[in-house]
């Protein structure tokens, strides 16, 4: 049996645990077992299966401890981040067991023109392919309405990242997990009963995803990258707290954060200003070290050719002219894991490709501008639109600006995860994705529309009209 062994990326040579490959035998299986438990599932009311994923949500809060020391030896991320993710994750389960029933609520109609219901019907067996960068509650944002709306699921997790969220999907109803890389992914989106695929990853992936379930006619949702700005307007007023939080809108989960704050946008006047707080705030709050020691804030990046890629993307600014401003402090042994140190890069122009590409690691450049309209152009170059933010000691002014930038979801006045809402539907622009999740329309993702009409001519048994006429 092949099997996936999954190392720490802050000690390479423990190995936190294994998973079997999942071949295509094993994937026709899986999604077959869904198949037969979605009938049943589906035929449950939904008051029954809100009651059992309440259940399921219960056994997991029981687990979070130990679940989230699991996603930081797998992952990398800081403790305290894994224990908040799991316990936002469950949090959003709830959120899903207690809005579903009104917005999935069947629609009736019945009046002088006849009588219209209109169900929201699950789509049946649902493909789940997640990333390792926050594998629980990325799998979590579309496993809850799915399974609510009646569908079961099959979940892909990243073989980076396979074991607390296979241990998570384990504990919730008509969820099956398989395991494996491009083939598995492959196989399980091009299954005949697949109804629906579910995505969130990298562009290159993404678009194998959607072609492959294109081919089979499979409507999917996809979230992908972003390089996503902030911008800074002349009039922002940041406290040292505010600083802290933007730096952390930067570096969490060493930068690998699709809505991370990778571009940053300031007026030229105050760029002294900013790169000496910034840098401050910085020292404060970025402590790199083993994800599981005391005050850790920052961890190692999730692999070698990660590490790799970001350092390359430094030292080429840095053979472009640019400065390499250092961050943070250090705790303890950095060269048994997959480390790189936070860098603030300026003196770059827009084609520099820490610029121009998503880094999706621990290195942000620092842009200066001139006026508020080429800033804007600026930030809306490219084919991504994931998020961007806004800060302003103007609200209204923040937020009119961002009615002109190109993406799916703008922070005003913070970024990242302190700007989530449960009710705010997110999702990217262009060629960051489309579909949404979270709020009222991530429950829509997961049922189509099924109507029962009864035309006001034809009740009752009387009149009518004619065979070839056409309704007013």
């Amino acid at each position: 049996m092949e099997l996936i062994s999954r190392e720490n990326p802050a000690r390479i040579t423990e190995i936190v645990g294994r998973v079997p490959v999942t071949g295509a035998d094993g994937v026709d299986a899986a999604v077959r077992r869904a198949d037969q438990a979605r009938r049943e599932w589906a035929a449950r009311s939904i008051g029954d299966r809100i009651a059992a994923l309440r259940e399921a949500a219960q056994t997991v809060t029981g687990r979070v401890g130990e679940l989230a020391e699991l996603l930081a030896r797998e992952s990398g991320k800081p403790l305290a981040d894994c224990r908040g993710e799991i316990s936002f994750a469950l949090t959003y389960l709830r959120w899903v067991c207690e809005h579903a029933p009104g917005v999935l609520a069947p629609a009736e109609i019945d009046d002088a023109a006849g009588r219209l219901v209109v169900r929201r019907a699950p789509y049946g067996v649902v493909a789940c392919l997640t990333p390792w960068n926050a594998p629980v509650i990325l799998a979590m944002v579309k496993l809850a309405p799915a399974l609510a709306a009646g569908n079961a699921v099959v979940l892909k997790p990243s073989p980076l990242a396979p074991l607390a969220v296979g241990e998570v999907a384990a504990a919730l109803p008509g969820v099956e997990v398989v395991h494996g890389g491009a083939p598995a992914g492959r196989a399980l989106v091009t299954h005949p009963l697949v109804r629906k695929v579910a995505f969130t990853g990298g562009d290159a992936a993404g678009r194998e995803i959607a072609a492959a379930a294109g081919a089979m006619l499979t409507p999917s949702v996809m979230e992908l990258g972003g390089n996503d700005p902030a911008l800074f307007l002349p009039d922002f007023a940041l406290t040292d707290d505010d600083y802290e939080r933007l730096v952390m809108a930067s570096f969490a989960t060493s930068g690998q954060v699709c809505m991370a704050a990778k571009r940053l946008y300031v007026p030229r006047a105050r760029l002294a200003e900013f790169t000496e707080a910034y840098r401050a705030a910085a020292e404060r709050v970025l402590v790199v070290g083993d994800p599981l020691a005391a005050g850790v804030t920052m961890g190692p990046v999730i692999s070698a050719p990660a590490a790799e890629r970001v350092r390359g993307l430094v030292a080429g600014s840095v053979a472009r002219g640019g400065t390499a401003v250092p961050l943070g402090r250090a705790h303890g042994d950095l060269e048994s894991g997959y480390f790189v140190t936070p860098t603030l890069v300026t003196g770059l122009g827009d084609d520099a490709p820490l610029v121009a590409e998503e880094q999706f690691g621990p290195a942000v450049p620092l842009l200066p501008y001139d006026t508020e309209d080429e800033a804007l152009a600026r930030a809306n170059a490219g084919e991504l639109g994931l998020a961007a933010s806004v800060w302003s000691a103007d609200e209204d002014r923040a937020f009119a600006l961002a009615a002109r930038l190109e993406a799916g979801f703008v922070f005003v006045n913070t970024h990242n995860r302190t700007g989530m809402s449960l009710r705010a539907p997110f999702g990217g622009v262009k060629r960051s994705g489309y579909g949404r999740e979270y709020g009222e329309e991530g429950l829509l993702e997961y049922v189509q529309s099924a109507v029962a009409h009864a035309p006001a001519a034809f009740r009752g048994g009387g009149g009518g009209m004619s065979a070839t006429a056409y309704p007013v």
